[in-house]
């Protein structure tokens, strides 16, 4: 690998592993330890990784997410399950918006799949509208607005501005980072317009969201947790946040995960 594809390989793995340690990537790569530190020291000057003792680790302070096809690659047995339970909180004839996102993607599949009919779907995402065009009991809409083309959707003031103008029975949000304190945020502002806009039309509000992105935060700040009516999630949620969120009246469902959890490595 030339050090350019070093650095990405290190990142997306991090993101996938939440901890890694530098005789792991040095194996992975087969290159030195020094190889592996100064790669993960450029990472860190650009605010993506922070050095830990013998390793690595996200920083919780998201700069940038990965491209839609690599984030579909994370977690995607847990994905295919949320997908799942979240279509069960949908009814026939209702209106729904499907948020950018891998996440929801699964969500898509899951619906298009369930037994509800005469049912509309807004969405921003263009992998979700795509595989939704010939599901006949769907009526389907797409906000337009600027394309983000790493996440295969369109964000910015004129895709809030087309979400203004109708009212949404079930809101699916993601979010690549949330916790009780900061609640959802987003890294880019363009995003959070879009959410934010969604937020005031829908009247349930929902979270779909693996436990991995618990616990980082973006520059943009969307809503307390609060504004949420359910959240989505897996088991591998912290405990104490699973108590805090069902004490703030929040609807908490969650799906097994066979994954190996990283939290106490990564400090959580």
């Amino acid at each position: 690998m030339i050090p350019e594809q070093r650095r990405d390989f290190i990142y997306r793995y991090v993101h996938e592993k939440n901890v890694a340690s530098f005789n792991e990537l040095a194996e992975l790569m087969s290159v030195s330890h020094m190889t592996v530190r100064r790669d993960i020291q450029l990472l860190e000057e650009e605010g993506k990784v922070v050095a830990i003792n013998g390793g690595v680790k996200l920083n919780n302070l998201l700069k940038s997410e990965l491209p839609w096809r690599e984030k579909a690659e994370l977690h995607h047995d847990v994905k295919r399950k949320m997908g799942a339970l979240a279509a069960m909180l949908i009814e026939p004839g209702q209106t729904l918006y499907l948020d950018a996102g891998t996440s929801l993607f699964e969500v898509a599949k899951a619906v298009a799949a369930s037994h509800c009919f005469n049912l509309t779907v807004v969405t921003n995402d263009f992998s979700i509208s795509h595989y939704l065009m010939d599901m006949p009991h769907i009526t389907l809409y797409h906000t337009g607005g600027l394309v983000d083309q790493r996440n295969r959707s369109c964000l910015g003031k004129s895709a809030a501005n087309f979400l203004h103008t109708i009212n949404i029975d079930v809101a699916f949000l993601s979010s690549s980072s949330w916790d009780l304190a900061r609640g959802m945020s987003t890294p880019s502002e363009g995003k959070a317009s879009v959410k934010e806009a969604v937020l005031t039309v829908s009247r349930r509000r929902v979270l779909v969201c693996d436990s991995s992105k618990y616990g980082k935060y973006g520059m943009f700040h969307i809503c307390a947790l609060n504004q949420l009516t359910d959240i989505v999630s897996d088991q591998h949620l912290p405990a104490d946040a699973q108590e805090a969120i069902q004490q703030q009246g929040i609807k908490l469902h969650l799906v097994e995960s066979n994954e190996e959890a990283h939290y106490a490595e990564a400090g959580r």
